[in-house]
């Protein structure tokens, strides 16, 4: 067997159980990437410098394809009714399929780092069958110092394989599309889809099991600081803003997705970038868009300009999903150890495709656990195959397909948290306004930053505010440089009868969604809930 590349001298292949492989390329750096993934016409070069490549028919996740081994340590621990099962007979035969399927072919291993905290850190060995995905996950997990890389052993290893076809009555999956969980063997096996995405969120499933155990909490959110511990979380699932609102010119960039909340304060599970692309502009975004022009940067079915190469991020033909992976040091106001102190404020990012949330309001403690938990937002075209246009949806902890255990786990830990560190927290709407989806207009970008520059400077604190009528969510009236009318939902809209239709049919939705939780919050918590029947004037 070829090894190129800097490698565990044990020969991390062969203890994993791999035989008869052709090469195994360790540790590979970007200009090697780079001509391996040109090499195998796996990708294009864009002008700028940045890798293209394309992820055929997935060009999003696939939730419904994703399972746990359930075993004697996950049967009473994992959240089962959110997550799919198979026997570990299963995950054995599906793992010795792998290792056939692997044989006589060339792999790319990445020995990296997951969690900024040292005390919180998982080391991950990830195999990959396309260069540019091994350019992919080193571009978004921490690449440990050369120095450690003869000594790396890890505790959490996975394996994808896009060219494997899983057999749904032989592995116990669901279709040929594969991504299989053992927490307790700490090994993830990826197959039959190119979405890169499904590794990093594989590294999050893991971390998001193991550590509640530890007392710390797994956020999906992005993270930024004003310095002088003035750290803020944005939660919010992929396409509610968290890459963009995070990517401040006038603050430091912890990270964009995946975090921990410890007891020395916030730290990155990751050491890159994975921000969407479409409709991306200079003037808008100017430091993400930065990253396209780089060498290193890699990008997901960007469609580019037959004679220019010129990536064009209007264009929406292959997917919405569009996707620009980079390392956080692009970004030229990252954090440097990606770790900063405990929250001031908490920021809940929800997509209203019905348009009838407020553009901001502030919540209580009790508020915030019931909106985490409820994790009400719209899933965005593109990011989970076959969705096309914006859906109301639930997803619990702002996450639910990353989440093994059951919700009030993780949101009991954010109360203690939130309470015990005097946390501010606020729900921003970056959905629709004066109108539900189709018939009003996106929440302008300017309103929103206006709007969350406030609150983090901690001026919004001292506005007046209003109790919403229907959720009872305390608004603001009025803001410097906020149009009044847009921060009362109402007035935005042509047909008032037509919004109280639509606010007490997202009543309504919260209610019947929140029922499956009742039994595992307190009544402060209950009490948060909207009110069932309103009438307003």
């Amino acid at each position: 067997m070829k090894q190129t590349g800097i490698y565990n001298a044990a020969c991390g292949a062969d203890r994993f159980g791999f035989k008869d492989l052709r090469a195994v390329h360790w540790n590979l750096q970007a200009p090697q990437l780079y001509g391996e993934a040109l090499q195998r016409f796996e990708a294009r070069i864009a002008a700028g410098g940045a890798l293209v490549a394309e992820t055929g028919v997935h060009t999003g996740r696939s939730p419904k394809d994703k399972f746990i081994v359930r075993d004697a340590m996950t049967e009473k621990a994992v959240w089962w009714d959110n997550n799919g099962a198979i026997s570990p007979a299963q995950f054995d035969v599906l793992l010795a399929d792998f290792i056939a399927h692997a044989r006589g072919r060339e792999l790319f291993a990445q020995d990296l780092y997951a969690s900024a905290d040292p005390s919180a850190r998982v080391k991950a060995r990830v195999f990959t069958e396309l260069a540019w995905h091994s350019l992919f996950i080193r571009n978004l997990l921490i690449r440990p110092e050369i120095g450690d890389l003869a000594a790396f052993v890890p505790n959490l290893t996975i394996v994808d394989l896009p060219s494997f076809r899983a057999d749904p009555k032989r592995h116990g999956c669901r279709s040929e599309t594969v991504i299989a969980c053992d927490f307790s063997r700490r090994i993830v096996l990826i197959g039959g889809t190119s979405y890169a995405g499904e590794m990093k969120k594989s590294v999050f499933s893991y971390l998001n099991f193991t550590l509640p155990e530890a007392g710390v909490m797994p956020m999906h959110c992005s993270a930024n600081s004003g310095g002088r511990n003035e750290v803020a979380v944005f939660f919010g699932l992929s396409g509610t803003g968290k890459t963009t609102l995070s990517a401040d010119s006038t603050r430091i960039l912890i990270g964009d997705d995946e975090h921990g909340w410890g007891r020395h304060g916030v730290f990155n599970f990751e050491g890159g970038c994975y921000a969407k692309a479409i409709r991306l502009s200079r003037e808008a975004e100017p430091e993400i868009y930065a990253t396209t022009e780089r060498f290193g940067t890699v990008m997901e079915n960007v469609t580019l300009e037959p004679f220019t190469q010129a990536p064009d991020f209007d264009d929406s033909s292959k997917t919405e999903n569009t996707r620009i992976a980079y390392p956080l040091d692009f970004i030229a106001n990252a954090s440097a150890t990606g770790r900063d102190s405990h929250p001031k404020n908490i920021v809940m990012l929800t997509c209203d495709a019905f348009g009838v949330l407020p553009p901001i309001a502030k919540l209580d403690p009790a508020q915030a656990v019931y909106h985490f938990l409820s994790g009400y937002t719209a899933k965005v075209a593109g990011v989970e195959k076959g969705v096309v246009e914006p859906q109301a949806t639930f997803s619990t902890c702002f996450g639910a397909p990353f989440m093994p255990r059951h919700p009030s786990i993780y949101g009991n830990l954010l109360r203690d948290l939130i309470e015990k560190h005097h946390v501010d927290c606020w729900l921003v709407n970056t959905g629709w306004t004066g109108g539900k989806y189709g018939v009003g207009r996106r929440m302008p970008i300017r309103v929103t930053r206006r709007l969350l520059a406030a609150a983090l400077d901690g001026s919004l604190n001292r506005a007046n505010f209003r109790s919403d009528p229907y959720f009872g969510l305390a608004v603001p009236t009025s803001v410097p440089g906020v149009e009044p009318h847009i921060l009362e939902p109402v007035k935005t809209w042509a047909s008032k009868a037509e919004f109280a239709e639509a606010a007490k049919r997202l009543v309504g939705m919260f209610r019947e969604n929140f029922a499956k939780f009742e039994k595992h919050v307190d009544e402060e918590v209950r009490e948060a809930a909207p009110a069932p029947r309103i009438n307003v004037a």
